[in-house]
């Protein structure tokens, strides 16, 4: 194990940052925090890296204490690297140089392994060059070169692609977790990016207001959300509302399993825009589905986003849903369609639970 956090929290002042948080990091596992901004995942981060006290509970590695509230084990002394938003490079060195710091010696076998981390970042020919000379990519990559350097049991990554535009960020984290796998090496990620996370984490932490909501593997959340909240968090979504009926929620769009919303319970159903299953036919069963009307679409690429229309009935009001169809979109303008609901992406909540 290369972490633990055991009941920690956390306040700056009065106001708490943390609140009774355990989690654990294994050997050569991928962990992220995800949540809003001010949900506590920087927080979390600085306490792992020895930057704070936590107020309770403690932070171990093996049987090691790294922190409680009665002492701290300084930055230095815990094995782990640091990759932050700004990189901090050192613009007076080398890149070879930056990667050379985190060994502290000049050894034949240190060297060589700074080259061979130059060499696995796609990046041997910019060793002698300067920080300010690379890409925003590229200074990412000597980042991670030079954290990974001193082969620490944990890298500590603070958003590391924030300042990269999308296309550059999809590479640039696929080189990262390739080295990552490849070094054996564990890492504990902030990101408040959902799909950022999807792809680099072995399990994500959901984070709410200094709370955990949810832990699990990315398959776990986001088929098996246990509130609205996580469900939104990963993916936009449609809130259709329903009433709890006998063990089901009844809403336009029929009925639904549910045991937790009681009969006569108001409720809610959100719906993933790729849950919503969209088509011409309108002669099938009416119970499984709606017409509507197609207000807009427009194309996005692998992908079309429709805004569609259910007109106000007797038993709801006007509802304008979205839908996300694979491929160009074959749906005109004003034209009437029948939509229904895929239910493997529509979850229940009992109505205006959060958490």
């Amino acid at each position: 194990m290369t972490i633990r956090f055991e009941n920690i929290s956390h306040y700056y002042g009065s106001t708490a940052s943390v609140t009774d948080i355990s989690f654990e990091v294994g050997e050569g596992e991928v962990v992220s925090l995800l949540g809003p901004s001010g949900c506590g995942k920087t927080t979390l981060l600085r306490l792992a890296a020895g930057f704070e006290t936590p107020d309770s509970g403690q932070i171990m590695q093996g049987d090691n204490v790294l922190s409680s509230s009665s002492g701290v084990l300084p930055p230095e002394q815990r094995q782990m690297g640091l990759v932050f938003q700004s990189y901090a490079l050192f613009p007076h060195m080398t890149i070879h140089k930056n990667v050379m710091f985190g060994l502290h010696t000049s050894t034949k076998a240190d060297i060589e392994r700074a080259n061979a981390l130059l060499a696995d970042m796609d990046l041997a020919d910019c060793a002698d060059k300067y920080p300010h000379e690379l890409s925003g990519g590229q200074q990412q990559r000597v980042a991670l070169a030079r954290a990974l350097a001193p082969s620490p049991k944990l890298i500590l990554l603070d958003e590391p692609y924030s300042g990269l535009d999308s296309r550059l960020r999809e590479r640039v984290r696929d080189q990262m977790l390739h080295a990552l796998r490849l070094s054996g090496t564990a890492a504990l990620m902030v990101t408040h990016d959902a799909e950022e996370a999807m792809f680099m984490s072995d399990r994500i932490i959901v984070l709410r207001e200094g709370n955990m909501i949810q832990q699990g593997r990315p398959i776990d959340l986001y088929c098996r959300p246990r509130s609205a909240f996580v469900a939104e968090f990963f993916g936009e979504v449609n809130r259709v509302p329903a009433i709890g009926q006998k063990g089901e929620v009844s809403s336009l769009f029929g009925t639904l399993p549910c045991d937790t919303v009681a009969e006569g319970e108001d409720a809610v159903i959100v719906i993933r825009h790729e849950g919503l299953q969209v088509s011409m036919d309108r002669t099938g069963d009416k119970a499984d589905g709606v017409e509507a009307i197609v207000q807009e679409a427009h194309l996005l690429g692998r992908s079309s986003l429709l805004h569609l229309s259910v007109p106000e009935t007797d038993k709801s009001e006007e509802l304008h849903l979205h839908a996300r169809i694979p491929g160009l979109n074959s749906f005109a303008e004003g034209a009437r369609v029948h939509i229904s609901i895929d239910p493997s992406q529509a979850f229940v909540y009992p109505d205006g639970k959060k958490i």
